[in-house]
């Protein structure tokens, strides 16, 4: 039986969802969901129920401005804090695993982060940051944030915003030391699984490719540590196909052997 919580993480609203009640004071392999822009922890929910039936413990926080943190930005105002939401959501990954190992929750060989659209490319500005994160899963997001965030600039100014260059420079300097694209050594092998949609109108597919293409030779000795999955007429949207395959990379990559449901 699954059991869901609603509860505090760092003083980040988050839901806390593991299979038995039991297991909330248990060490059990640990995975964090970071939702997309403009959705909320429980838009994951589907996910969290398969990988807590697997055996492992799923915390999936609000992000900055979203669910039940949406107070003050919305809309274009809240498109604007793109970034900043990302990075708070850095910031906030490793203020509760702080908490979660203050509760005696964490075993570090068994951390795992996924995240979906925005949600993925928080995750993928983890990794630069974060060596004790043991492998990870992106939908449909990217590393390359400068390259994206001068996509994003462009769709925003030709909504009528107009953005001083002044901020933009600021910008591109704030996001530089999470840019995964520009240092792909700080993945150390790592195990790393990417999916995204070809038709995908919202962050490009072709990033995930050329990722993909430039990881391709650091993971020549451990290729099964590397997986790169496209899917055809696939737009920006998850499909089953991309939920069921993260978590049997997650069952592979982070419990010691599988767990049966």
């Amino acid at each position: 039986m699954i059991t869901i919580k609603n509860e505090t993480i760092a003083q980040i609203p988050t839901l806390h969802v593991v299979k038995e009640e039991f297991q909330y004071k248990q060490v059990i392999p640990i995975i964090f969901f970071f939702h997309g822009f403009s959705s909320a922890k429980e838009h994951n929910l589907h996910v969290a129920y398969l990988l807590a039936e697997k055996g492992f413990r799923v915390i999936l926080p609000d992000a900055l401005h979203h669910g039940e943190r949406e107070v003050l930005l919305k809309g274009n105002k809240r498109e604007l804090a793109f970034w900043e939401i990302i990075l708070k959501s850095i910031k906030e990954l490793d203020e509760m695993k702080q908490e979660l190992e203050i509760r005696k929750l964490i075993n570090e060989e068994k951390i795992g982060v996924i995240g979906t659209s925005m949600g993925a490319i928080t995750m993928f500005g983890a990794l630069t940051q974060y060596p004790w994160i043991q492998t990870a899963v992106s939908f449909m997001g990217t590393a390359y944030y400068e390259a994206f965030a001068n996509g994003l600039l462009k769709v925003v100014e030709e909504k009528g915003l107009t953005i001083e260059q002044e901020m933009k420079d600021e910008m591109l300097r704030t996001i530089k030391p999470f840019d995964l694209s520009s240092q792909l050594d700080k993945l150390s092998g790592r195990p790393l699984l990417i999916w995204h949609g070809k038709e995908d109108n919202v962050v490009p597919y072709p990033f995930s490719e050329k990722l993909y293409q430039e990881l391709e030779a650091n993971y020549e000795d451990t290729p099964e540590k590397l997986q790169f999955l496209a899917e055809e007429k696939i737009g920006h949207k998850v499909s089953r196909r991309a939920v069921l395959s993260s978590v049997g990379w997650f069952e592979q990559h982070l419990l010691s052997s599988k767990v049966s449901s």
